[in-house]
Order: C-alpha cells, then sequence, then structure tokens
C-alpha cells in the first residue's frame, strides 16, 4: 500500500487488520496472551518457526497497526513501539550498544535525553560527547570532530526542543555512515508529515508519540522507526525488558495519525503567524522559529521539512520574573510542558523541561532564563495573541 497511495491516505489506512467481524475501525484487542490451537503450535509461535501473537508484552494486534501504519508514514522497513519516547532512546541504544561504546549527541537536545545520555548510561559504561555546535550546514563537521574509534551511534533532534535549531540530517548522515557509525534523528517536533529523515540518510528516526501523533495529549506513547535489521534488534530488548506499548495507547495513537497531516499543516500555519507577531512586540528579545527568515537556520529548513512545525520558542526581556509574569498572565493557554496538543502550550523550559539539568548545561545549550517555549495549537490565533499580549504588558 505504501508506493500506491499518498501521505494523507495512509495516515488513514495504512496498516489495517481487520477480524472476522469486518469492523470498520480499527480494533481495540485488549488481551494479554493468546490461545494456541495445539502444543505444537505453542512451541513453533516460541521459537519463531510461525508467525503470530504469544504474549502482549512484545506483540499485539491493534499495536502491531499502530506500528505497520508509522512505518508506512516514515518509509521504514519496521517500527517498534515503545511505552514512551524515552522509552524508545533507551531501547534504541541499549538495543545496538554496549559498554565501552560512545554516542555523539547534539547539546541541543530534551532535558531528559540530556540526564540519560550524560548521567545514566555512563554508569553503563556508554559515554557521550556533547557538540556544543553542529547546527546547520557548516557545522556537521562538528560532528565528525567529535567521533573516535568507539563511537558507534550519532544521536540528534531537528528541529530541537526547545530552541527549534536545525540539523543538516544529509550531511551528518554522510558523516556518520563514513565512519562506520548509525544516525538516530528524534523527529518528535516536525513528524513524518513534514520530515522523513531516513530519506536523507538517517538509520533510525525516534519518536515520542505522546506529542504530535496523539495530537490530543491523551496518552503516552513511542517509536523506533528502523530498517529490518536493526529494528530486530531493538525488538529483542524490548520483548524482554518490557517498556511495551499497550493496546489501549496504541489504539489513541492510530485514531490520532487519521488527522497528522491536517493538524500538522494547521498548527505549523498558526505558528508561524505567531511568530511574526512575537518578532513585532517590544517586550521581546528574540524569536526562535525555522519558519522566519531571521533564524539561523532558515535555508536549510526550507529544504529539509515542508513547514517550520509547530513549536515557537521567544525570549523576554527582563529574565525569569518577566517570563514567569508572561506565563501567569496567560488565561487560556495551558501551563504544562507537554507539546503537540490541539490545546495551546506554554512552559519555561529552564525551570520545566531543563530544570534538571546544571545551569552550565543550560547555558552551553542556549537556554536562557527568559525563554519560553509555545506549542501552537488549533485555537483562534486571535485569542492565542490576546492571551499573551496580556502577560507582555504585565512586563
Amino acid at each position: 500500500m505504501t508506493k500506491e497511495f499518498d501521505f494523507a491516505t495512509l495516515a488513514v489506512r495504512a496498516g489495517q487488520q481487520r477480524s472476522q467481524f469486518n469492523e470498520h475501525s480499527e480494533a481495540l484487542y485488549l488481551t494479554s496472551s493468546f490461545v494456541f490451537e495445539s502444543a505444537a503450535q505453542a512451541a513453533a509461535r516460541f521459537s519463531g518457526e510461525e508467525p503470530g501473537n504469544i504474549y502482549a508484552r512484545f506483540s499485539n494486534p491493534t499495536v502491531t497497526m499502530l506500528q505497520d501504519r508509522l512505518a508506512a508514514l516514515e518509509g521504514a522497513e519496521t517500527c517498534i513501539a515503545t511505552a514512551s519516547g524515552m522509552a524508545a532512546i533507551l531501547a534504541t541504544i541499549m538495543a545496538l550498544l554496549k559498554s565501552g561504546d560512545h554516542i555523539v549527541a547534539s547539546q541541543s537536545i530534551f532535558g531528559a535525553t540530556q540526564q540519560l545520555l550524560g548521567n545514566i548510561l555512563p554508569k553503563f559504561g556508554i559515554e557521550t560527547s556533547f557538540v556544543a555546535g553542529g547546527a546547520g550546514e557548516q557545522g556537521a563537521a562538528d560532528f565528525r570532530a567529535a567521533l573516535r574509534p568507539n563511537t558507534k551511534l550519532i544521536f540528534i533532534e531537528t528541529p530541537s526542543n526547545p530552541l527549534t535549531v536545525i540539523f543538516d540530517i544529509a550531511a551528518i548522515a554522510e558523516i556518520a555512515h563514513a565512519a562506520g557509525v548509525w544516525l538516530a534523528v528524534d523527529n518528535c517536533f516536525c513528524t513524518p508529515a513534514l520530515q522523513r529523515p531516513l530519506e536523507l540518510g538517517a538509520d533510525i528516526v525516534i519518536h515520542s508519540a505522546t506529542k504530535y501523533l496523539d495530537g490530543q495529549g491523551r496518552v503516552l506513547g513511542g517509536a523506533v522507526c528502523a530498517n529490518k535489521a536493526l529494528g530486530d534488534e531493538v525488538f529483542k530488548f524490548l520483548r524482554t525488558t518490557g517498556p511495551t506499548l499497550s493496546p489501549f495507547n496504541a489504539w489513541i495513537i492510530l485514531k490520532g495519525l487519521e488527522t497528522l497531516s491536517i493538524r500538522m499543516q494547521a498548527q505549523s500555519a498558526s505558528a508561524l503567524e505567531l511568530a511574526r507577531w512575537l518578532e513585532a512586540q517590544p517586550q521581546v528579545a528574540r524569536v526562535h522559529y525555522p519558519g522566519l527568515p531571521s533564524h539561523p537556520q532558515h535555508a536549510l529548513a526550507q529544504r529539509q521539512q515542508s513547514s517550520g512545525g509547530g513549536i515557537v520558542s521567544f525570549e523576554v526581556k527582563g529574565e525569569r520574573s518577566a517570563a514567569w509574569r508572561v506565563v501567569d498572565h496567560c488565561k487560556l493557554l495551558s501551563i504544562t510542558a507537554n507539546l503537540g496538543d490541539t490545546k495551546t502550550t506554554i512552559t519555561h523550559p529552564a525551570s520545566t523541561t531543563h530544570g534538571r539539568i546544571s545551569p552550565e548545561a543550560r547555558a552551553a545549550s542556549g537556554i536562557s532564563e527568559g525563554l519560553l517555549r509555545i506549542a501552537v495549537g488549533l485555537e483562534a490565533m486571535s485569542d492565542i495573541q490576546a492571551d499573551l499580549a496580556r502577560g507582555l504588558a504585565a512586563g
């Protein structure tokens, strides 16, 4: 089906498996295990000689439908669903790397990912070098300089959280492959609706399905999209350790994917409008949005993505006190660190999403005390602007 139909059609129909009841909507299979017709079939399933479901820790028809649909959207051979986006990152690293291996990662990544790579994985003998630059076309060479003989993986977010830094996927993939290293791209901010990293040379695409793939802030979920060989290794880890996506969450995300294309188009258009408005506000020192010509990697974003995405970050004059005033005066925008929702959200990254990393690490990542991140939803732009104007005027 993947070669026959457009993206929007695949988002609605790819991967569906109908039962003997021939249901129109995807079925939700709430069961922890599956019954076999005989002892011989049970043995064949457990040994892998016969395909089929065994136990919901590692396979379930509803989860399989989600995996097949997301693989089709990313152009991947396979997709492995996980309990969350962080579980997807952990499963990838634990499946493919071992003690003594080395990772090169951008400094511009989500706070929990920084914690995992910088503080938790070293306990298991896996070290990470964080690249301070690396953005845009010229910065790709920074990743080459950080490579070691024991480097196995380069990890990037593009656009990054929260500053929307854009990394040149094709250039970094070329550097990685020349060194025999895998490139993993966190595609959370764009989703395959706006960016397809595998087509640009990435080996692995990671998702927090909690965000735009669900799209309504209802459930947790994650995914790893890759070729079959890499996906099989992630599946082995998942099968044994169990950071598994539940069938109910998979069903919710499946239904979210049906509207992914139109949501991303609408939220990206609104984000661009909001970013332009924020640039004109005297209380705002700087706006970070890839769709603006003022963004340092605007030209790269224009080539690599089909639009700027739904995340706008901006720096308020006056540091933390001024930023918190804006947040506290919001009556419409939801004060929450989640993103990708149909409801617009606002957060202060330095004290929330990146609050657990050191002040030095925040400063190195460019996350100032005056920075605010907005995930633009589907409300009327006039209402979003009015809500923010109240807080900006209070400063």
